[in-house]
């Protein structure tokens, strides 16, 4: 398998800030947000982005806005046996209802994640829209959907694995690349 880094720490961290910007200019502020991030590493990124909202955005108390939004039962693939214990969804006090939600995940590929997780929106309540917001976004969509706001997009092969390690998880923060080593890469005749 040959790895190759796509973003280092710092790059990370610049796409957190302009992420945050982009959401706050799109939104016109802070006003009615909620921000939710999908477990696993979509929970710290949402975490970063709410305290750099807070940062740019006076009187933002990142406890009011941040939450988690846990899409286990609500994955269409269940049945082929990719099962994970379901993690706590927490939803900022004052609920969805008639606010703007900006999801967070940390690679959007398929598109069936974020479907996912707006079921589990449509269960929990009415928000006025929902918006996405992904550190990667590595093409190959199975579903119509698309990020608003995106870190870097990173066009891939569907063999190709994308891994983001998180500080708060992994102990440090960096995206991969991942593609298994072919006969013509080795320098063997196909």
């Amino acid at each position: 398998m040959r790895v190759r880094t796509v973003l280092n720490a710092d790059e990370i961290s610049r796409a957190i800030t302009r992420i945050a910007h982009e959401i706050l200019e799109r939104n016109k502020g802070a006003g009615d947000l909620i921000i939710l991030g999908i477990p696993t590493r979509g929970v710290p990124l949402a975490q970063r982005l709410t305290a750099k909202i807070a940062d740019i955005e006076r009187g933002v108390d990142p406890a009011q806005i941040c939450g988690s939004l846990d899409i286990t039962m609500y994955r269409d693939d269940l049945r082929h046996g990719k099962l994970r214990a379901p993690e706590p969804t927490h939803i900022p006090p004052g609920g969805i209802d008639g606010r703007t939600v900006v999801l967070v995940d940390d690679v959007l590929f398929s598109g069936r994640t974020i479907r996912a997780a707006l079921d589990a929106i449509a269960d929990i309540g009415r928000p006025a829209a929902v918006r996405l917001a992904v550190l990667v976004d590595r093409g190959h969509r199975c579903l119509p959907i698309r990020a608003d706001h995106v870190g870097k997009n990173l066009p891939t092969a569907v063999d190709e694995r994308v891994f983001v390690g998180l500080e708060e998880i992994d102990g440090e923060d960096t995206v991969t690349i991942s593609w298994p080593e072919t006969a013509e890469a080795e320098g063997d005749p196909a």
